[in-house]
């Protein structure tokens, strides 16, 4: 009776920090995504946003991210209270965050060099960067996203694992678990690699490039600066996107020398930090540092009613 009430008392114990864990995370998974649905309404909500090159790339990101952080959060429910699906919805729920994975550093990359010709040609940016141009763009960067789909597809029925669509999975849903294809893995790892060396390599020169603009320019030296800045911010972006690859490898490592209850709350932490986090960045580089977007993302944040006089100060400072 005595070993029945302790099992019981450590089950009840989990149970309530497994609770605990998922609120905290859920909490800011949705406090962030209604930031960003708020930025992404702001965006659609004045033409001068729908008109630019550089805020159709914004929207493009924040709704792929905004994408991501959905999928991403329903599967950390998922494994959080031990819910096992069959192949067939694990393979509904998985395709999102797949598809959109190499959206956020692909168009990193296009707004980095967005930035770098509106600095360093700024004659010319009228010409290169069009609707038309920007809209060829974000159907390239969705189309190299696409890829891994389509090489998972084709080695799904090319792979002689039978199994049916139909059956519960043993293990939580992940694309770990899902595919378990030694080559789809070769190639992701690869293709990710070759995308994030090609974006860090094309935002470090485009901010050099800046860099030397701003110093060597005798006028419109803040925009320079400034865009500098944001190039850094991206910089920084694409190194945490790259770190959170390693989510569920940290996870899977620490489950194997660490209890259940340190296991979940380094999930909860790398979940909020690795997942969350890289997601919601550029809200806070372009939407609260963009003095365009700003007032507008305020007032929708906020009731009109509560923030006039913030407003004001906010207009007042640009």
């Amino acid at each position: 009776m005595t070993n029945y009430n302790n099992t019981a008392g450590l089950k009840y114990h989990t149970t309530q920090e497994t609770l605990l864990y998922a609120s905290l995370s859920m909490g800011s998974s949705f406090m962030f995504l209604y930031i960003n649905s708020v930025l992404l309404f702001t965006l659609r909500s004045k033409s001068v946003f729908c008109e630019t090159s550089r805020y159709i790339l914004l929207y493009n990101l924040l709704f792929a991210d905004t994408v991501y952080l959905i999928s991403s959060s329903l599967l950390y429910l998922l494994a959080a209270f031990r819910i096992k699906l069959t192949f067939y919805m694990c393979s509904v729920v998985i395709f999102p965050p797949q598809l959109v994975y190499l959206i956020s550093p692909l168009t990193l990359t296009v707004m980095s060099l967005e930035r770098f010709v509106a600095i360093c040609y700024p004659l010319r940016h009228a010409v290169i960067i069009t609707i038309r141009n920007t809209g060829v763009a974000i159907t390239l960067v969705w189309l190299s996203s696409s890829l891994r789909i389509i090489i998972r597809v084709l080695l799904l029925l090319c792979s002689n694992s039978e199994f049916s669509f139909d059956l519960h999975m043993k293990d939580f849903c992940s694309d770990e678990a899902l595919l378990r294809v030694p080559m789809y893995y070769y190639f992701v790892t690869a293709y990710s690699g070759i995308v994030f060396l090609s974006a860090g390599v094309t935002i470090i020169c485009s901010y050099i490039g800046v860099t030397l603009v701003a110093r060597s320019a005798s006028t419109n030296k803040a925009s320079a600066r400034k865009a500098s800045q944001t190039l850094l911010l991206h910089l920084f972006q694409l190194g945490v996107i790259l770190i959170s690859t390693f989510h569920s490898n940290i996870i899977t490592a620490a489950a194997t020398i660490m209890e259940r209850s340190h296991v979940l709350r380094l999930h909860s932490l790398s979940f909020i930090f690795l997942n969350i986090l890289p997601r919601c960045l550029s809200t806070f580089i372009y939407g609260f540092r963009d003095q365009t977007i700003r007032p507008f993302l305020i007032q929708h944040l906020c009731c009109q009613w509560r923030c006039s006089a913030f407003l004001n100060k906010a207009n007042a400072g640009e």
